[in-house]
């Protein structure tokens, strides 16, 4: 099992990276704000302008530490990346299965089914928790049937059609499940997220995402093509399809806690004159001390029945992705909630 190692998230604006000796060090003006042991750190995620030297961009590549850039309100930008690792058959295989609509469907249509299950469990346990909500019925009722009619989708574009009708049920009702004072949920808007709780699932999303890509790369599989994901130039196309997975018990619960909790508040965001809403510097980080507590809570993974932080579950599911398609396991398993 991989040791879950740290991921440096820096939000300083104008702050600068670079390596001195075996360290990454953090400054801003001149004046120091951090030095970190290289070999601690698995990732290294910038937020907004912030500048890395030459060198530890090298460095970074030559380690296998993942270093991204994206906005300041979490649009991903770019990734540098150094040599492609892993085995070379595993990848040929990965490449014929994605030009196969047999092989991909296999896969995709777990992936949906996994995505629309997980979404259903997260409205049951409300109801379990908060007691009976006939709007909240009645979208656990939808979820049941895409989920029914996703085992059975005979192409991946009918699988991706279910998982939108699924989709479009299960955010329907989300703002049932907001009890923070002055949050309100009308539906998805991603690009860009136009209030506070599309700021937040969209931030948390491009996290995941982002954890899904190097996950994938750490087994040897190339990110960018994908079985549910159609290709398209830049875009980690494998890491979305594992991200569809983690939505709803990982992403979308933890957005719900800081809400309902008040660790966030409707006043921690800004709207830009392009009306995106993202998170204020001081908010940001709030989110993301939260967010690295939250990959160290442990679960008992449910295929591999054994406990595990949060945070390594991306690089469980990509293991097991890899052994399916190198033909060591005859179905791949999806991380599903019990």
């Amino acid at each position: 099992m991989k040791k879950l190692l740290n991921t440096l998230y820096i939000t300083r604006q104008k702050s600068y990276l670079h390596k001195e000796r075996e360290t990454i060090v953090i400054k801003q003006d001149g004046d120091k704000l951090g030095q970190f042991p290289a070999i601690s750190i698995s990732n290294i995620l910038c937020f907004g302008q912030v500048s890395v030297s030459p060198y530890l961009m090298g460095y970074c590549g030559e380690q296998s530490i993942g270093l991204a850039f994206y906005s300041e309100y979490g649009k991903f930008l770019a990734r540098v990346e150094g040599k492609q690792t892993g085995n070379v058959l595993l990848r040929r295989t990965q490449y014929r299965w994605a030009d196969s609509e047999e092989k991909s469907l296999s896969i995709a249509r777990l992936m949906v089914a996994a995505k629309i299950a997980n979404g259903r469990s997260v409205l049951m346990r409300e109801l379990r928790n908060h007691g009976e909500n006939s709007l909240l019925r009645e979208a656990v009722s939808k979820l049941a049937t895409s989920l029914r009619r996703a085992q059975h989708a005979q192409s991946v574009s009918e699988a991706m059609g279910i998982e939108g009708d699924a989709a479009g049920s299960y955010f329907g009702i989300f703002n049932e499940l907001l009890r923070g004072s002055g949050f309100r949920f009308g539906g998805r808007v991603r690009r860009p997220p136009t209030d506070p709780v599309n700021a937040l699932l969209s931030y948390i999303y491009t996290l995941i995402t982002h954890e899904c890509a190097s996950a994938l790369q750490g087994v040897g599989l190339d990110p960018y093509v994908g079985f549910l994901h159609q290709d398209r130039p830049g875009r980690v196309s494998l890491a979305l399809d594992l991200l569809e997975e983690f939505r709803a018990p990982w992403a979308d619960r933890f957005v719900l806690t800081l809400i309902n909790r008040k660790q966030i508040q409707s006043d921690d965001f800004i709207t830009e004159a392009s009306s995106a809403v993202r998170l204020k510097d001081d908010a940001r980080k709030t989110v993301l001390i939260a967010w690295q507590e939250r990959k160290q809570v442990e679960i008992t993974h449910p295929y591999l029945d054994e406990k595990v932080p949060f945070g390594l579950l991306p690089h469980c599911q990509a293991m097991l992705l890899a052994r399916h398609i190198r033909g060591d396991t005859k179905y791949y398993p999806p991380y599903l909630v019990k």
